[in-house]
């Protein structure tokens, strides 16, 4: 019985040497790649290739490779984290291209999220909006309350728990045509707003968010939906509504 036969690949990627430097799209070929092996494990097989010819690796970001964390977003042909849905980059198998395709792989595109080196972005901007106010303060000077005893409608525990669901990849920002972060906001903002625990703070957590958001120079959103068919955890729309609601009682409250 015949091996099975690996792919041979064209791979345009982007390089860039630093966020002040002009980028350009540099060409690679690629051959034999075992269409089980994973896109991250592809691109480890490419530097592998370039550091053993002297040349310098491709930087992109990775971390657990489980599809939990985020780090390896990438924007593959035209769509985040590439042509399939529900996964993150790291959990794209080379079986859904085909042999002798030319795949483009590109960083996020967004000024929010400046290239820090060819396909890595900085991404810190996500991070500033959550120390904004993506937190509960919690009294623990002996006046806790054992949160088995606050009684939480399962409907909205189950909505709190799928906005939570959000890993702040940014797919969301980069499929965007305005580079809008509303989704993962208004997923930050759901996860704490359904919950009593998250009732306390509300107000000034949702206005303070959404501050840091538009400080962050992301775009705003104009409901074309591409968020959320794009987001590798399914974050609903719904998010982006409850935070506009959440944001305007705030607001009218304020005076």
């Amino acid at each position: 019985m015949s091996a099975k036969k690996g792919l041979h690949l064209t791979l345009k990627i982007w390089r860039q040497k630093n966020t002040k430097t002009k980028g350009q799209f540099e060409t690679y070929k690629i051959s034999d790649v075992s269409t089980d092996s994973s896109f991250l494990e592809m691109l480890d097989i490419l530097n592998e290739n370039l550091i053993n010819e002297g040349k310098e690796p491709i930087a992109f970001d990775h971390d657990c490779r489980e599809g939990i964390c985020g780090m390896c977003s990438l924007y593959i042909n035209g769509r985040a984290h590439g042509p399939d849905t529900g996964i993150t980059t790291c959990q794209l198998h080379m079986r859904m291209f085909k042999d002798g395709e030319t795949i483009v792989i590109e960083p996020w595109r967004s000024a929010a999220f400046p290239v820090i080196k060819d396909l890595m972005v900085d991404r810190s901007a996500f991070d500033r909006v959550m120390a904004a106010g993506g937190f509960i303060s919690v009294n623990t000077s002996g006046n806790t309350l054992d949160a088995n005893a606050i009684l939480v409608p399962k409907e909205d525990a189950d909505k709190a728990m799928d906005a939570a669901a959000c890993i702040g990849c940014g797919a969301c920002v980069a499929t965007c045509k305005n580079g809008s972060a509303m989704l993962f906001v208004g997923a930050k903002v759901s996860q704490y707003a359904l919950l009593p625990q998250g009732r306390v703070e509300a107000k000034r957590r949702v206005l303070s968010m959404v501050k840091a958001m538009d400080e962050e120079g992301f775009g705003n959103c104009s409901n074309t939906g591409a968020c959320e068919v794009e987001c590798p955890k399914g974050i609903s729309l719904e998010n982006i509504a409850r935070m506009n609601r959440e944001y305007m009682a705030a607001m009218a409250d304020r005076g």
